[in-house]
């Protein structure tokens, strides 16, 4: 038999608190300490989205995109696509920052299909057009 699990990506920051609240912002989500882990902020999302934030006063952001190098870890946000501008908006609203890569994928009518960005604390994130699915939420 095998032991349930889940699973959490944690992003590693000097400030905790800053970063917990961007995303709770951005995910339309709550923030609450991680039990036993006086370090470890969790964010939860309606959707069932669960982001760790964990002090690391000597964390250095990454450089990404690399023009020579392959994608690095990130996290990709799903949106409808009639909704990336407004996402996009938000994001930057927040303290995101856009980070443009020449490769972005486009779809049929030229526009982007996904957006890049650095988060206020450098860590990279994608705003991703997907269809909606029957019941109303972004395609996985």
């Amino acid at each position: 038999m095998t032991v349930p699990k889940t699973s959490v990506l944690v992003l590693d920051c000097a400030e905790p608190e800053a970063l917990a609240r961007f995303y709770a912002s951005l995910l339309d989500a709550r923030t609450a300490p991680a039990e036993g882990d006086p370090d470890l902020l969790l964010v939860a999302g309606p959707t069932g989205t669960v982001l760790g934030i964990r002090r690391d006063p000597d964390r250095i952001p990454p450089s990404w995109p690399l023009p020579e190098g392959p994608e690095q870890p990130h996290l990709r946000i799903l949106v409808t696509p009639d909704a990336l501008d407004e996402a996009e908006r938000e994001a930057v609203a927040l303290g995101a920052r856009p980070l443009t890569v020449e490769s972005d994928a486009t779809g049929p009518d030229g526009r982007t299909t996904h957006r890049r960005y650095a988060d206020p604390a450098g860590h990279a994130f994608v705003l991703a057009a997907t269809g909606p699915t029957p019941n109303g939420a972004p395609a996985r």
